[in-house]
């Protein structure tokens, strides 16, 4: 596989060869080239460089044009203003790029030269306990993230740190011994499913803090059952183990419905780091980096204060001995960075937590384990709205459940695909329905800045005009169809023909996959990618409603505009499955 040099590369790299001949004692200088709606590319940085040089920036500018050889990648140049370049480039050379791209199966898109080893946390529900829609941010943006970074060649170590420790175990195993069979209810075949066991883990909790709090004799049993727990007995561990197995019955259908592979190795959850905790804080206090006060183990910050005005300080261990979340973040930056040998920690975690990362990420700085070479970032999100601008409840002011947020999602998309459907069986148009209401979902909020709010309009989300992924699916699903209605005629690519306007504007923007790629992937921005996918549909719109395509006038123009369309289609799906998301042929 060899990567694809763009367009804009290219072009880049003749205008910084012109300006190093006009002007060598300059060194290297970036021509600062970005797509125009003067020509296909302007460059600005003669500005610059003539301040620089204390030249002309008009002459320069005309010097460096004269260096410019024209014809083959660029078709045209002409200075602009004070010394703008507007750069044509020609239909041959989009032609010839685009018909590059299309032969190799990665679509030209080169791998990243700096790519490392990251660790993603990303979905991370409790146990016992059920996925509501506040989880699904985190789960969406990072898959989509694993994707996006797997795809540039960084080698992507998942991590999903559930919930799965802390003093309500007690109250919970306690129960359970003393009621042995509330775990036991089962389908016909033997095994729980998700929502079994979610209504069977829920039925326990209630049950279990009923009597946790009317029945002082079990109050006191239960938290000497955390003692045990946290001491490692057998028969503890063991009950606990099955709120953990049972929990994750539960989880996996979720991810199932939200067309997500989570792995078991993957799951590392609190528990995970019980035997490094003592370590830690051992570590942390013989380097000074934390100290004991009023009996509790903490780090201070002078810029973080709290109300009072007073530090507010990171409690690793609390003076009664127990950790709290900062003992097992710190042990999880040493694991993965001494263990899994990451240079990129990245936490996909709500952004009302970000106070609480900051500290900690300081504290692993001071302590050493982060420096130079690895480095963490919290991806931090917003909040999930409902239509009225406010926190997304139910109607009784419940935190709405996960599984009916998706389950509707997907009945509102099977009526949708329903309506439009032609030739498709139930079984199909349920199985687009779950393709596109999941798709829907997903896209609505990946299409949006991860750290603004956004708004569930399901309305909205599975329109099929507008900025939505079944715009997006109805754009590849209409190529499928042409492809399939093109007979003998096949896609190649026609380097000699002329190009219409909404040809050239498709080419060049499907020549912008690769960097917009890179880009999404250095910056931990999907939303980048699937502003990217969104503009390549609407071109292609505007191509289809412009250029007849098994009407062409010449069986190479058809031919060409196949190829066109071929090209949009893999990267309209390329693009799409790295936002965890399917592009049905049919629809």
């Amino acid at each position: 596989m060899a990567s694809v040099p763009s367009l804009a590369s290219s072009v880049e790299q003749r205008v910084s060869d012109a300006l190093a001949s006009a002007l060598p004692e300059a060194g290297a200088t970036d021509p600062l080239l970005r797509r125009s709606d003067r020509a296909d590319f302007q460059a600005n940085g003669i500005l610059a460089l003539a301040k620089k040089a204390k030249a002309n920036p008009r002459e320069l500018a005309t010097t460096v044009v004269e260096a410019i050889p024209t014809g083959d990648l660029i078709k045209e140049i002409e200075v602009s203003g004070p010394g703008f370049l507007n750069i044509t480039v020609s239909d041959e050379a989009i032609v010839k790029t685009l018909a590059a791209r299309a032969a190799d199966d990665r679509l030209g898109v080169p791998l990243s030269p700096t790519a490392g080893t990251t660790v993603i946390d990303y979905a991370q529900p409790n146990v016992a306990k059920e996925m509501h829609v506040g989880h699904l941010r985190s789960a969406v943006i990072g898959a989509a993230m694993v994707e996006i970074l797997e795809f540039t060649g960084e080698k992507v170590v998942r991590r999903h740190h559930i919930g799965d420790w802390g003093t309500q175990f007690g109250m919970l195993i306690q129960y359970l011994l003393e009621h042995p069979h509330e775990l036991d209810h089962k389908d016909g075949e033997g095994e729980a499913s998700g929502e079994e066991a979610m209504s069977n883990l829920n039925r326990l909790y209630k049950a279990s803090r009923a009597l946790f709090d009317s029945d002082e004799e079990f109050k006191t049993r239960a938290r000497a059952r955390v003692v045990d727990l946290q001491a490692g007995d057998e028969e503890t561990l063991a009950l606990w183990q099955r709120f953990v197995d049972e929990s994750k019955i539960y989880f996996y259908s979720v991810f199932n419905k939200l067309d997500m592979d989570i792995q078991d190795p993957d799951v590392v959850g609190e528990s995970g780091y019980n035997d490094m905790l003592v370590e830690t804080c051992k570590l942390l206090e013989e380097s000074g980096v934390a100290v004991r006060s009023n009996g509790a183990l903490c780090v201070f910050f002078d810029e973080y204060k709290g109300p009072d005005g007073n530090p507010t300080p990171l409690i690793v261990q609390k003076s009664d001995g127990g950790f709290g979340y900062a003992a097992t973040d710190l042990s999880a930056i040493r694991d993965r960075v001494g263990n899994l040998k990451a240079d990129t920690l990245i936490y996909v975690v709500d952004a009302r937590q970000s106070l609480h990362f900051k500290m900690v990420f300081e504290t692993a700085r001071r302590a050493g384990w982060l420096n130079e070479d690895v480095k963490a970032v919290q991806l931090a999100f917003g909040t999930v709205l409902g239509k009225d601008g406010k926190p997304f409840k139910t109607r009784e002011g419940e935190t709405v459940r996960l599984v009916d947020l998706l389950d509707e999602a997907v009945e509102r998309a099977a009526s949708v695909v329903r309506e439009k459907a032609q030739d498709l069986t139930e079984e199909e148009i349920a199985e687009r329905g779950a393709q596109v209401g999941i798709g829907a979902v997903k896209y609505a909020d990946l299409s949006t800045s991860a750290s603004r709010d956004y708004k569930f309009d399901l309305d909205q989300m599975v329109s099929l005009t507008g900025d939505t992924s079944v715009y997006l699916q109805y754009a590849y699903a209409r190529i499928q169809s042409i492809l399939r209605k093109a007979g003998e005629a096949r896609p190649a690519a026609h380097p000699e023909l002329e190009l219409t306007a909404s040809e050239r504007a498709l080419g060049l923007h499907l020549d912008g996959f690769g960097e917009l790629v890179a880009e999404a992937a250095s910056e931990y921005a999907p939303h980048k990618l699937a502003a990217y996918l969104y503009q390549l549909a609407s071109l292609y719109t505007t191509f289809y409603a412009e250029c007849p395509v098994l009407k062409a006038d010449t069986p190479e123009q058809v031919e060409n505009r196949l190829f066109l369309c071929d090209l949009t289609a893999r990267t309209l799906n390329k693009g799409m499955s790295l936002l965890g998301i399917r592009t049905p042929e049919k629809l």
